[in-house]
């Protein structure tokens, strides 16, 4: 990792990790591990390369993420490069409904962005807003507006860590430059568990398919890296 210059707008990354048939969670109370020790050490890198780390609400209430750099060398070595030790935090919510006790706002010090629908600002500013800067996205939440508003906070590199409604926007929007898909060696195989995506009109088809740029086994689990921009490569 390098002190990096600034860039014009985000560079957006999109990480997932999926069963063979696509799930990204089962459908019980517990959260269903899919990766393994090696590629959650990749994560981490990926992670204290991006300037901010974004998931949606649901994602904040179903799987309370911590969103911090885990490695303390990577984190020293952000420090070294004048940043802070975790990537800010971001989060999307068209209703509000935060939890200010969930790990999101607690735990860790990076700054802390609340993207939400116009119609209810002001329950959101009540709800957290003594923890994160709250914004308003819009009604709908417009993430093309959202990623320019990031670019002027000073994010260079965004990664999007979920969960599948968010993934989509970004796919189906066409703002998404560069995919990490993680595929698990198993299936959930339960219609009530969330998929990476749903239904939607994607940018790539079978028309116009995305360029697969790397296939790397790691462990149990294979990454599959899609180039889904002229910007890939980049950052």
């Amino acid at each position: 990792m390098s002190c990096r210059p600034a860039s014009p707008r985000p560079y957006v990354l999109l990480s997932c990790a999926t069963s063979i048939d696509g799930y990204i969670d089962d459908a019980s109370e517990q959260r269903l591990l899919l990766s393994n020790e090696d590629d959650l050490d990749r994560v981490d890198a990926v992670r204290a390369s991006c300037d901010a780390i974004l998931v949606g609400a649901a994602t904040v209430r179903r799987d309370d993420p911590r969103l911090l750099v885990r490695s303390a060398s990577r984190r020293a070595e952000r420090v070294a490069c004048g940043r802070p030790a975790s990537p800010t935090k971001v989060t999307l919510t068209a209703r509000g409904d935060l939890d200010p006790t969930a790990r999101f706002f607690t735990a860790g010090d990076p700054d802390r962005l609340v993207y939400c629908a116009s119609g209810v600002l002001d329950k959101t500013r009540e709800r957290v807003g003594r923890l994160a800067t709250v914004v308003d996205g819009g009604d709908p939440v417009d993430l093309a507006w959202i990623l320019a508003d990031l670019a002027a906070r000073g994010v260079r590199r965004l990664m999007v860590e979920g969960g599948g409604t968010v993934h989509a926007q970004f796919l189906t929007a066409g703002l998404a430059d560069e995919l990490h898909l993680v595929v698990a060696p198993f299936f959930v195989g339960d219609r009530r568990a969330p998929r990476f995506v749903g239904e939607g009109s994607f940018p790539w088809h079978p028309g116009r398919r995305a360029r697969l740029a790397e296939a790397r086994q790691i462990g149990d689990v294979v990454l599959l890296r899609y180039a889904l921009s002229d910007r890939f490569g980049q950052t």
